[in-house]
């Protein structure tokens, strides 16, 4: 189950920290696939946030590839393979290059090490890919055979 949290206290749009949300859990494989999205209604109400904010963090998903919307059926994760390999190489490294930023900015800051820093990020690339992996392995019950 998707679980959404929202900090007011953060700095970040809530439309992005949604849009962040949903991406970690697709990658993190706790959404997968044709997975159904709550309702924008649904979300705002949850969160106690204005629908429009969810829509608009929806809309920028369903731009990039991420989800996909069935008028009156509901948001559905998209094929994740589909979504992934339709980027060309510079767009998926201009889309990849603030959240670098961000993370040397926030390194330098914290007189982080650049050996550190690389090391952080292998880790948490090898995290990633375990999960996958875990994932892969054991798919998610079926609907009654649980």
């Amino acid at each position: 189950m998707l679980s959404l949290r929202i900090s007011a206290s953060s700095g970040v749009p809530v439309y992005l920290q949604l849009e962040q949300q949903i991406k970690q859990a697709i990658a993190s494989g706790l959404l997968q696939s044709g997975d159904a999205l709550p309702s924008t209604r649904r979300t705002a109400a949850d969160l106690r946030i204005n629908p429009n904010t969810v829509a608009r963090a929806f809309q920028n998903l369903e731009r990039e590839g991420i989800i996909r919307t069935v008028p009156g059926g509901g948001t559905f994760v998209a094929d994740i393979a589909a979504a992934g390999s339709g980027l060309l190489k510079a767009e998926k490294m201009r889309r990849l290059r603030p959240l670098a930023t961000q993370l040397a900015v926030e390194a330098s800051q914290l007189r982080v090490p650049a050996d550190d820093l690389h090391k952080l990020l292998d880790a948490a690339v090898q995290e990633l890919d375990k999960s996958h992996r875990a994932t892969r392995s054991n798919p998610k019950p079926q609907e009654g055979n649980q």
